[in-house]
C-alpha cells in the first residue's frame, strides 16, 4: 500500500497538536469527559528532536464527482473504478470516468444518526471472485456482509460477522483488507463505554477475521476476532509499506488520536483519552484537539506519511513517518485544505497514486452547491 506525499503548513493552527513516541463523528460535541487524561506540553517537533520537512506548495484539487448524498467510504476496483457507499440511502454507487451510476442498494440498512451503510472493502481476489464486503447498521446490530458485484449489480448479502453493538453514535464502521489478506473491522463503543474493555463485547475494538467471518489465524486469542481493544470510535485503518498498522480514533471532548496498532494491545478507553502514560495501555502517536480533527478515514502516502480526513476540523492532515516497526517515529502533522471544502469523511489512495477525498457536508455540515463531492488531490 503506497500513497503519495502530502504537503502543507502548520502555521496558524488554532490548537496545538501533540506528538508522542510510537510504542464520534461528533468529536467534542459529546458530553464533557470524566475520564482521566493527560498530555505533554504542546510541541512542534518530532519525538527524536528533528523538525518537519518544509512544504513545497499546496496540493492541486480537482473535482471527480458531485451531488452525492452522505457519502461514507470510497474503495477502488482492480479496473480503477471507484465504489462509494451512501450511508443514509444504503446504496453503493460506481464512479467511472467521472460518471456516477448506482450499482445497487444493500437490504436491511437502518440509517439512524451516525449509523447506516458505512465501510466497504473490495476482495483482494475481486478479479476472480467479484466479491465485496460492507459494514452496515441494521435494526439489530452492526454487521459485516459479503456479496458479489457483477454485471447484474449486487448479489444477495451474506452476513459473515454479526453482533457488533449499534447505536445512534459511535458505530465505528471502517473495514479494510490488510497486507496479510485478512479483513480488519473497526468498531465503536456504541455509547456504552464499558464495552471497549469487555472481552464479551465486539464494541470498541479492532477485529481481524477471514473472508468467511471466522477469527483469523494468529489472533491474540485463537477463538476471538479481537485484534486490539480499548477504542472509543475507530473510523480509519491503513498500513504502511512495512506492514505497520495505523488507526484514527475519535476522542470525546479533549483529544482525537492516531494510533499505531499492535495485536493484543489495549488503547485505554474509557480510562484514558489521549496520552495517559500508563504501562497497561498504549498511548497514541499523535493527538489533536477535537476542534481541529474529529478524524475519519486515513491512507498512507508513498513517502510513508499517514494522511487523515478531518470532519469538524475541515482539513486533510498529513503525519510524516520515519523508521520501521518498533523504530517508527512521527513528526509534526501538516494541515492541508483547511476550511476549503468543509468536512472531510474519507481519503483513499487511487491507482495513479493520487488521493481521492470524500466531503461530508450533507450531514452536520453546511452544504454548498454540488455537495457532497469526490475530490482528487495531487500532491506536490
Amino acid at each position: 500500500m503506497t500513497p503519495r506525499a502530502v504537503v502543507g503548513s502548520l502555521l496558524g493552527m488554532s490548537a496545538a497538536v501533540i506528538l508522542v513516541a510510537c510504542g464520534g463523528d461528533s468529536g467534542g460535541a459529546d458530553a464533557p469527559s470524566s475520564v482521566g487524561s493527560s498530555a505533554p506540553a504542546p510541541s512542534s517537533s518530532t519525538s527524536s528532536g528533528t523538525t518537519a520537512s518544509v512544504t513545497s506548495g499546496p496540493p492541486e484539487v480537482t473535482e471527480v464527482a458531485r451531488d452525492l448524498d452522505v457519502p461514507w467510504d470510497i474503495s477502488f476496483l482492480p479496473d480503477g473504478d471507484a465504489l462509494v457507499t451512501l450511508r443514509d440511502r444504503g446504496t453503493i454507487v460506481r464512479i467511472a470516468d467521472g460518471r456516477v451510476s448506482e450499482v445497487g442498494t444493500v437490504p436491511g440498512v437502518a440509517a439512524d444518526g451516525e449509523g447506516g451503510l458505512l465501510g466497504l472493502a473490495v476482495s483482494p481476489d475481486f478479479a476472480q471472485d467479484e466479491t465485496i464486503f460492507v459494514y452496515t447498521t441494521t435494526d439489530e446490530d452492526n454487521r459485516v456482509l459479503r456479496m458479489t458485484l457483477g454485471d447484474n449489480g449486487l448479489g444477495s448479502p451474506a452476513p459473515i460477522l454479526t453482533g457488533i453493538p449499534n447505536a445512534g453514535i459511535h458505530n465505528g464502521g471502517r473495514i479494510a483488507f490488510g497486507p496479510d489478506g485478512h479483513l480488519y473491522v473497526a468498531t465503536g463503543d456504541a455509547g456504552e463505554t464499558s464495552s471497549s474493555q469487555r472481552s464479551d463485547s465486539l464494541g470498541g475494538k479492532i477485529l481481524r477475521i477471514t473472508p468467511d467471518g471466522e477469527p483469523a489465524p494468529g489472533n491474540p486469542e485463537a477463538d476471538s476476532p479481537v485484534w486490539s481493544s480499548g477504542h472509543r470510535n475507530v473510523q480509519g485503518l491503513a498500513w504502511g509499506e512495512d506492514g505497520t498498522m495505523w488507526a484514527s480514533e475519535f476522542g470525546q471532548s479533549t483529544w482525537d488520536e492516531l494510533n499505531r496498532i499492535t495485536p493484543g494491545s489495549d488503547y485505554g478507553w474509557p480510562q484514558v483519552e489521549g496520552v495517559g502514560g500508563r504501562s497497561e495501555f498504549v498511548d497514541p502517536v499523535a493527538t489533536w484537539s477535537t476542534a481541529d480533527a474529529s478524524p475519519s478515514g486515513i491512507a498512507v502516502a508513498d513517502d510513508g506519511s499517514v494522511v487523515m480526513a478531518a470532519l469538524r476540523g475541515e482539513s486533510l492532515w498529513r503525519v510524516p513517518v520515519t523508521g520501521e516497526g518498533e523504530g517508527t517515529q512521527v513528526s509534526t502533522p501538516q494541515r492541508l485544505l483547511e476550511g476549503e471544502h468543509g468536512r472531510l469523511r474519507d481519503v483513499a489512495l487511487a491507482p495513479d497514486d493520487s488521493l481521492w477525498v470524500l466531503t461530508n457536508n450533507t450531514f452536520r455540515g453546511e452544504p454548498r452547491e454540488g455537495d457532497d463531492r469526490v475530490l482528487r488531490i495531487t500532491l506536490r
